[in-house]
């Protein structure tokens, strides 16, 4: 009885999430205006531009490939239009340090 109980809380959770997720009525969904993709064994890149002003580019490499320590490094930025008109974007690096975000909306690091 555990595992239904514990399944259907689990489906309650999800259901809730999913309406507090669920964009308004009034809004359209985006259109894309512009999808760009080249996947090859050891890299990919892609980039996105939809009609809500949303972009996204990245890019990833293979790292020491056929080693102990093969790795992905990937760099990209994407930017939106928040609630307040602004644009916000955000520059990233992810890899064998985590994943590094700049933005100018971000708190910084007091040095």
């Amino acid at each position: 009885m555990k595992y239904s109980y514990a399944f259907a809380a689990a489906l309650v959770c999800l259901a809730c999430v999913s309406v507090q997720a669920a964009p308004p009525a009034a809004q359209q969904e985006a259109q894309v205006l512009r999808y760009d993709s080249d996947v090859q064994p050891e890299s990919y890149k892609f980039s996105v531009e939809t009609t809500d002003g949303k972009s996204h580019q990245e890019e990833g490499q293979l790292k020491n490939v056929g080693t102990d320590h093969e790795a992905i490094a990937v760099r990209g930025f994407y930017s939106y239009v928040g609630d307040d008109g602004q644009t916000y974007t955000l520059k990233y690096v992810a890899d064998e340090n985590g994943f590094q975000p700049e933005g100018d909306h971000l708190p910084r690091a007091v040095q």
